[in-house]
């Protein structure tokens, strides 16, 4: 199966340096081994094809306007043994709890910046700061639903947090059909180990969801909650459709709500039905054309007063980009000191701010061996990665960040572990990060295992989907093991 596997200098998630598999991966190397070239290309060819029948697709956005995309999918899942997943969940849990906190914080009485230990320029010349929510009081204080945050594992193995996604984090879906798809094609996978179900998570999101019942809600009747999508051409509308369908709410555009006396209402057939919760899947500016973006025409006039009103809970919290800001990823660990008393489960990656002049200097002397990425970008868009880079690219972002420096950060270019991926029929080692889902109410839960992303071009550092890499289904081992081993 992997006779001309190499890891190379990388921290490899199956194979260890000599060529054998690790312990937790050798029942699944040595099954796989069983099957013929012939047998492989079938399955892989028709794994590609369930999630086309299926309509799992994405949109990548360029100047030529969106290309519609199936979801590139590999079969060699992550496997991740039990012990070294509850470290994980804690962390998650952990960081969360602090993230939450500031979000509370920053709105409210702002310690922290009283404090000194985050900047006010940083909190308040934000862009995804918002006065206009400032002081407001949110069901269970919680201003975080649903996160996502996305691990990566260096090349002593450790994992560390790449970055936090509190605002709209996508990809959800992509974690059942990949488990969908992976128990229709290998099932054969499946029998001999246990391994964490996903059944009753979407459930138990479900629940989350409604017990954000905002002030004003009719304590008699069951929330009505909604998934409020900006439409079909948005590149997460699988996603929206996925979630909507699994959680049993209606998915709706804006133009399918409306606000009276403010209260928010959904329009039906049989007339208005008032709306209690909305999850929304709209940025910020886009929500309600009379208080933010006056052009917008996805949002529903009106809507912050009603979420003012106490009248309607919005999840996630309008103003959560103030957290997940990749400058501000730099003090996530002082925040966890600061609300918590503790020490981060799960480090950062080494991150450095290029409004600093010594920092700045040293960075564009260096920007072949650094990645520099655009604080209000995701996607892998505006993003340089040093020792990928032309010199023409390198001087371009020169330039750019000459220009605002306070736009940009830098990180050293970590090893990303590599695990092997089969495509086209052969075996070769990809990049790979895992993003994490953790849903919060009154408790938060994590949902095991998540989104393993694989950097499917060769060589490539670059995981997310727009960027051409793809998805692996992720098992945690309920009889744990040892990752070492």
């Amino acid at each position: 199966m992997l006779k001309h596997y190499d890891t190379g200098l990388f921290y490899d998630e199956m194979m260890e340096t000599g060529g054998t598999p690790k312990r937790h991966y050798r029942w699944f190397y040595e099954l796989v081994e069983q099957f013929s070239g012939t047998e492989l290309r079938e399955k892989h060819d028709t794994a590609q094809l369930n999630f086309l029948r299926k309509g799992i697709t994405f949109t990548v956005y360029n100047h030529t306007g969106g290309t519609e995309r199936t979801m590139p999918f590999d079969f060699v899942p992550i496997i991740i043994p039990k012990p070294e997943w509850l470290k994980i969940e804690e962390g998650m849990k952990q960081r969360l709890n602090a993230l939450n906190r500031f979000l509370d914080d920053v709105y409210h009485d702002q310690d922290i910046i009283k404090a000194g230990i985050v900047p006010r320029s940083l909190v308040e010349q934000n862009a995804y700061y918002y006065e206009q929510v400032k002081g407001l009081d949110v069901p269970l204080r919680n201003h975080v639903f649903l996160a996502g945050v996305d691990l990566i594992r260096d090349d002593e193995g450790q994992y560390r947090v790449l970055e936090d996604n509190l605002r709209n984090p996508s990809g959800m879906s992509y974690v059942f059909q990949n488990r969908y798809v992976m128990r229709q094609v290998y099932p054969e996978l499946f029998f001999q180990h246990s391994i964490e179900t996903l059944e009753h998570q979407l459930s138990e999101l479900q629940q989350i969801l409604i017990s954000h019942v905002p002030l004003n809600a009719d304590s008699t009747k069951t929330p009505t909650a909604v998934l409020l999508t900006p439409g079909m051409y948005n590149s997460a509308y699988y996603d929206h459709v996925f979630l909507a369908q699994q959680m049993g709410i209606e998915l709706v555009e804006g133009r399918d709500l409306i606000v009276k006396d403010d209260v928010v209402y959904m329009k039906t057939i049989r007339g208005l039905k008032r709306v209690d919760i909305i999850y929304r899947r709209i940025d910020d500016d886009f929500l309600d054309p009379e208080a933010f973006r006056p052009d917008s025409a996805l949002g529903v006039p009106g809507l912050l007063r009603a979420y003012k009103e106490g009248n309607v809970s919005i999840v996630n919290g309008i103003g959560n980009g103030v957290a997940d800001d990749k400058a501000m990823y730099v003090y996530v660990p002082d925040m966890i000191r600061f609300y918590l008393d503790e020490e981060p489960i799960i480090p950062n990656v080494e991150t450095y701010f290029l409004s600093d002049p010594e920092r700045l200097e040293y960075v564009l002397e260096h920007l072949d061996e650094l990645v520099v990425k655009n604080v209000g970008a995701s996607g892998g868009y505006d993003m340089l990665i040093g020792p990928q880079s032309t010199e023409e690219e390198r001087d371009l972002f020169r330039q750019k960040i000459i220009e605002t420096p306070s736009q940009y950060i830098a990180q050293p270019t970590i090893k990303l572990s590599r695990a092997p991926a089969y495509q086209e029929g052969r075996f070769y080692p990809c990049h790979v990060d895992l993003r994490v889902f953790i849903m919060n109410g009154e408790e938060p839960h994590v949902l095991p295992g998540g989104l393993s992303r694989v950097a499917l071009k060769e060589g490539s550092l670059v995981v997310n989907s727009s960027q051409g890499g793809g998805g692996k289904d992720t098992w945690i081992l309920t009889e744990g093991g040892d990752s070492n081993a």
